[in-house]
């Protein structure tokens, strides 16, 4: 980034005014292709798969938010982490985060095992158990901390340091925390992930995938499967993340302020049997969350007594949408049983911990006191809903 700070950054770059026009937004450009004026020599984009102005710009913005060099953005969180994971070959062996995103645990487990690429899944918050996971044929470990959706907390540089003593490629989904909470090149991770659609986005109207290297070599082995799979952003959802990371900031500031408050709130009431939240000092990884990260971020997950309880519960909340995804402007709740983690069958939820009684709740920017009032309403409707039962 520039000499001022990331807040100020995200507004005054290279990407500030255009250097075409001086309008203070980046140029949308919808062409498809671009005419040559030599039969030799092309010039800086011939095919938009291959190469975009507007695509450009997120990339190389998203590449200094971060502290790397390339940027990639493609057309869903999936499609970047897909794509990233077409470095490994047949016979290799993958270590991945035991309670991953559930798009990417069914992309592990029914996709790239069909082409022979073996799998293990592990709880990353344990060394040991890491450490002894290592095959000889393991290139890769995949990182996603805090995961989705119990917000356990991985050590990313002992994990990281494990994988370069097994000469592995390390990844990293970046995608609850962004680059402004957690700077995972610091650690020594090699790629980093995220589904812009959540937080870089932030408002619900856009799917986008980005992946960002520091190494020449492994980012032309990116572009490489980038323009081969085809899987790109196009240029009007880049501009779309492009606008909406212009006040990640102020977003992310008010956000993590409410998402601590509402912990702290769930923590101590009776109905809920646990919170999951990195940020509250009572959490088993809070230490490790403090030493990697600036603070807990804006999601947490919280859990009731059974599945009948959530259901209740849900119908009685009035503020949050209930959906799936996260990061957005509004609150967004939702339940991993069947929303994030529905393609994970029910004895790999059960032995993860994703239980039925799980909610997952990512705090928008409603005013908190309005947030919480409506889950203390919610709760006390749930629990006479039970009594008359």
């Amino acid at each position: 980034m520039s000499n001022y700070s990331v807040q100020t950054s995200l507004l005054h770059n290279e990407y500030a005014v255009d250097k075409s026009s001086n309008g203070v937004s980046v140029p949308i450009q919808h062409a498809s292709t671009f005419h040559q004026n030599d039969i030799h020599e092309f010039g800086a984009y011939d095919y938009a798969r291959s190469g975009n102005p507007t695509r450009e710009a997120l990339e190389h913005t998203i590449a200094e938010l971060e502290g790397g060099t390339h940027g990639f953005a493609f057309a869903s969180g999936m499609a970047a982490v897909s794509t990233s994971l077409m470095l490994l070959s047949k016979g290799d062996h993958l270590l991945i985060t035991e309670d991953v995103y559930g798009g990417t645990f069914r992309f592990v487990t029914h996709v790239l095992s069909r082409f022979g690429i073996e799998h293990t899944f592990v709880d990353m918050t344990k060394l040991d158990e890491v450490n002894a996971a290592f095959q000889e044929n393991t290139k890769a470990v995949f990182m996603e901390t805090p995961s989705n959706p119990l917000l356990k907390v991985t050590d990313i540089e002992a994990v990281t340091k494990l994988a370069k003593e097994n000469n592995c490629l390390t990844y990293i989904d970046n995608t609850f925390l962004t680059p402004l909470i957690q700077q995972p090149f610091s650690y020594g991770i090699d790629i980093i992930i995220h589904s812009a659609t959540k937080f870089l986005a932030g408002h619900s109207d856009v799917v986008a995938g980005l992946v960002v290297v520091q190494d020449e070599a492994l980012a032309q082995q990116i572009g490489f499967l980038q323009n081969s799979c085809g899987a790109i952003l196009g240029p009007q959802d880049c501009w779309l993340v492009m606008r909406g990371m212009k006040t990640l900031h102020a977003r992310l500031r008010q956000s993590v302020e409410s998402a601590h408050r509402l912990a702290t709130y769930l923590e101590e009431h009776p109905l809920i049997k646990k919170v999951y939240y990195p940020g509250l000092s009572s959490n088993a990884y809070y230490q490790t969350q403090q030493k990697q990260a600036k603070n807990g971020g804006a999601v947490l997950s919280f859990e009731l007594q059974n599945e009948e309880a959530v259901e209740r519960f849900v119908q009685q909340l009035k503020l949050p949408v209930f959906a799936v995804s996260l990061g957005a402007v509004e609150s967004i709740l939702s339940y991993p049983r069947n929303m994030s983690h529905g393609s994970m069958p029910d004895d790999e939820c059960d032995r993860r911990g994703i239980t039925k009684g799980l909610l997952r709740l990512s705090v928008g920017l409603e005013d908190v006191q309005e947030l919480q009032a409506d889950f203390e309403e919610a709760l006390a409707a749930t629990n006479e809903q039970k009594a008359v039962l």
